[in-house]
C-alpha cells in the first residue's frame, strides 16, 4: 500500500472533530466510507465530511474492497464484535477504548487479531500529542532524577442527566425510563463500567507509556451518590514492574472538575493535567520552576492516527497497540474491585 483507505463504524460525537476529519487530513490516508445504523444520519455525516460512501450495515463496510482499515468508534458494548468481524476480513483496526466490556473480552480481542496477524491499535491518542511526548522525553533525560512515585487526582461533577437520584416511590417503569436516559458512559451494560473506563483510563495508559507495566494493584470502588448504576468513586495504589509506586483517586460526583498527575523524582517533580490537552506542564527542581505550553492540533487524534498509518505503511512504529491497551484494561478492572 502507498496509502491507507479508512472506513468508520459509528459516527458519534467523537468522530465529528476529534478523529473523523483526521483520517483524510493525515498524510497517505483517506476516509472512503462511514457506517451508522441509522442510514439517514450516516448519509448526513458522509455529506457533511465529504465521504464518498455510507452504509447502515457494518458488514457491508468491512467487506468493501475500497476499505483497507477500519476505525471502530461505537460505545464499548460493540467493540469486541466489530473487532472480530474486521479481523476475520484481514483488515487492520483502530478502536476506541476500552477494547472490550471486560479485561477478558479485551484480551480475547487482542488474541483473535494476533492469531490472524491483523494489526490492532487503541485510540489512546495522548501517546501521539506533543505535550505528553515531551514529558516522556524529560523523564528519559532524567530531568527530575530517578522517579520514585506518581500521584493521580481526578474529580468531576455528576453527569448533567443524572443530577438527582430517583425518588424512592417512583414506578418501576419510570425508573427504567430514567436509566435509559442516562449517558451511555455510566450505564455498565453499554460502557462496561463507570467513568474510570471512559476518562480515567487516559492517565493509566500514560503511566504505562512512561513507566511500563503495572504489576501489582489494590483498589476500591463505590457508588456513593446513587445517581447511576456504575461506580462513581474509585481509589487505589499500585506498583510498576520497575518498582515505582503509584496512588490515585477518581471521584465523578465531586464539587469541582479537576485533574492532576504528579510525577515525583529524586531531583524534582513534573505536574500536569491529563485531560486538558492544552494545559501547561510544570517542572519543579531545587533550582527552578519551568512551565511549558503546548498548542494541540485541531483534531486531537490526528498525530496518533498518523502514527497508525505510518506503521501500516512500514514507516515508523505506533506506540498505542491492543497489547498496551489491554494492560490498562487489566489495571482498571483491578482498581474497580469491590
Amino acid at each position: 500500500m502507498t496509502e491507507v483507505r479508512w472506513g468508520i463504524i459509528g459516527c458519534g460525537d467523537v468522530t465529528e472533530k476529534k478523529s473523523g476529519p483526521a483520517f483524510r487530513k493525515a498524510e497517505r490516508s483517506r476516509l472512503v466510507a462511514v457506517m451508522r445504523r441509522d442510514g439517514r444520519r450516516a448519509a448526513e455525516y458522509a455529506a457533511r465530511h465529504g465521504v464518498p460512501k455510507w452504509y447502515d450495515d457494518a458488514e457491508r463496510l468491512i467487506s468493501d474492497p475500497d476499505v483497507d482499515a477500519v476505525y471502530i468508534a461505537t460505545p464499548p458494548v460493540a467493540h469486541a464484535g466489530y473487532i472480530r468481524q474486521a479481523a476475520e476480513a484481514g483488515k487492520p483496526i483502530y478502536c476506541e477504548k476500552p477494547l472490550g466490556m471486560s479485561y477478558a473480552e479485551s484480551r480475547e480481542a487482542v488474541r483473535f487479531c494476533a492469531e490472524r496477524s491483523v494489526p490492532l491499535y487503541a485510540a489512546y491518542y495522548r501517546r501521539g500529542l506533543d505535550k505528553y511526548r515531551k514529558v516522556a522525553e524529560l523523564l528519559q533525560e532524567g530531568k527530575i532524577g530517578e522517579v520514585r512515585c506518581v500521584q493521580v487526582e481526578m474529580y468531576d461533577h455528576a453527569p448533567g442527566q443524572a443530577e438527582q437520584a430517583a425518588p424512592a416511590e417512583q414506578t418501576q417503569q419510570a425508573a427504567q425510563t430514567q436509566q435509559a436516559e442516562l449517558p451511555w458512559r455510566v450505564r455498565p451494560e453499554v460502557s462496561g463500567g463507570g467513568l474510570l473506563l471512559d476518562v480515567g483510563s487516559h492517565v493509566l495508559d500514560l503511566l504505562d507509556f512512561y513507566f511500563g507495566p503495572i504489576t501489582e494493584v489494590k483498589g476500591l470502588s463505590s457508588n456513593l451518590a446513587g445517581l447511576y448504576p456504575a461506580e462513581d468513586t474509585v481509589s487505589g495504589t499500585w506498583r510498576f514492574e520497575s518498582g515505582i509506586h503509584g496512588s490515585g483517586m477518581w471521584c465523578f460526583v465531586a464539587d469541582r472538575k479537576e485533574d492532576q498527575l504528579q510525577i515525583l523524582g529524586t531531583a524534582g517533580r513534573i505536574g500536569f493535567s491529563v485531560l486538558d490537552v492544552d494545559g501547561p506542564v510544570t517542572i519543579s527542581t531545587e533550582s527552578e520552576t519551568e512551565t511549558l505550553i503546548f498548542d494541540p492540533p485541531e483534531h486531537v487524534q490526528q498525530p496518533l492516527i498518523q502514527l497508525v498509518v505510518d506503521e501500516l505503511l512500514g514507516i515508523r512504529p505506533c506506540p498505542s497497540t491492543g497489547e498496551s491497551a489491554t494492560r490498562t484494561d487489566r489495571v482498571m478492572e483491578q482498581l474497580r474491585a469491590r
